[in-house]
């Protein structure tokens, strides 16, 4: 599955902080430029499992699930 996210990079005396523009919370940091995108990226990927994991639970038992692929 092929998902694109805007990483917004900033500078903060020794670190740099990241945020994503299309997942509220998702954040980063690292003393470094690849540390900060790394740190993000997990980020974005624990949250989404558990959005994933949440609304999964509060799917009524008659509801039907299909699986749609972006990209």
């Amino acid at each position: 599955m092929h998902n694109e996210f805007t990483a917004i990079v900033e500078r903060d005396g020794p670190w740099y902080i990241a945020y994503c523009a299309e997942v509220p919370g998702a954040n980063g940091q690292g003393t470094t430029r690849q540390e900060c995108l790394a740190s993000l990226r997990e980020a974005i990927s624990l949250i989404l499992e558990h959005r994933r994991e949440e609304s999964l639970r509060a799917i009524p038992p008659d509801a039907s699930k299909e699986l749609l692929v972006l990209g």
